[in-house]
């Protein structure tokens, strides 16, 4: 256990948590929402400091990241825990487990370990992925400051639920985050467990930090596959910067959503077509490898500069970052 980052004490042993947008009030002895941060006689402790539930070596375009150094590779690492409770979650068997369970699983690793392993595997990045990094917020960021000090770049990719504390704290040693934008106000109260302004204000607040974001939207069936709520993500977008990248993920039934059909093709390629409509210059369909939206196109000329297939870019056409054949320089960090 290590003492939590970002909480106030309250009377009669409680504490006022301020990682994020919840600010549970915890009682002696008891957890968070999240599952990862406990009371300890008004002392908070994050429970999953050096747990690592998961880690993997990634392509970085697996988080997704399509316009930050690509086929680049980036070590992946999770602790149990989430502070939602998404009703179609990927990774519900780490994400939900403390919320079932005392014992908090995990091999156990020091943030010198992490970096190490990133550095011997060949990585040029570590993303706190999986999971929702803020709620092992301690161990981030104290890998990140690491890996800083050893020419690695840091990502979150994250529901975007964190207190701007809590960001304003990790940006200087973040690089790229990728955020989920889930849905409606009503989405984000029925199936995530949380509130969208929050959500807004981080990514708000990311780019004005200058950590290059990018977006991703998973589409569910009959939930958040509406014109209206497209067209409004897409003016949302644009209103941060119409250069940031929006990733429209197909969803395929899982968790507690087991009842709902994939996403049609055509949902995506409406999604898709919305956005370019509102003025976005990047759009990409994930989850339906190859097809055409998984590639960069110029925004200015429509020349293909990066062609991927799924996850794997298979051909770069950029010269110092720009369209061989008009001169547009392609909005990103660390391009070809």
């Amino acid at each position: 256990m290590k003492e939590a980052l970002l909480y106030e004490k309250a009377e009669g042993f409680k504490v006022r948590c301020l990682l994020c947008p919840h600010k549970c009030t915890i009682a002696d002895t008891k957890r968070g929402l999240c599952g990862a941060r406990h009371n300890r006689g008004g002392t908070l402790y994050s429970d999953v400091y050096g747990k690592v539930a998961a880690r993997n070596v990634d392509p970085v375009e697996k988080k997704p990241l399509f316009h930050f150094y690509p086929a680049s590779r980036s070590y992946s690492i999770a602790t149990v825990g989430c502070n939602f409770r998404c009703l179609h979650c990927q990774n519900s068997e780490i994400s939900q487990y403390p919320k079932h369970n005392e014992a908090v699983p995990g091999i156990d690793m020091s943030p010198q370990d992490v970096v190490s392993e990133a550095a011997a595997s060949g990585c040029q990045s570590i993303s706190y992925t999986y999971t929702e990094p803020t709620v092992f917020f301690e161990f981030a960021l104290d890998c990140a400051k690491l890996a800083k000090k050893r020419g690695l770049l840091n990502i979150f990719v994250t529901n975007g639920f964190t207190s701007r504390d809590a960001i304003e704290m990790i940006a200087p040693y973040l690089d790229a985050v990728n955020v989920d934008l889930k849905g409606d106000e009503e989405f984000y109260k029925n199936v995530e467990g949380g509130r969208l302004k929050p959500v807004l204000d981080s990514i708000r607040l990311y780019k004005l930090l200058g950590i290059w974001v990018e977006i991703t939207t998973m589409i569910i069936p009959g939930f958040n596959d509406s014109d209206r709520f497209l067209e409004w993500a897409a003016e949302f977008i644009k209103s941060v910067d119409p250069a940031v990248p929006w990733h429209v993920s197909r969803f395929y039934p899982t968790y507690k959503m087991n009842d709902i059909s994939s996403t049609p093709a055509s949902t995506l390629e409406r999604a898709r077509s919305i956005g370019l409509n509102a003025g976005l210059k990047y759009i990409y369909e994930g989850n339906l490898p190859e097809r055409p939206a998984e590639n960069t196109n110029c925004s200015s000329c429509g020349e293909l500069l990066i062609e991927r297939n799924g996850f794997f870019v298979k051909k770069v056409n950029l010269q110092s970052s720009v369209c061989p054949r008009c001169g547009y320089k392609l909005e990103g960090v660390g391009l070809p």
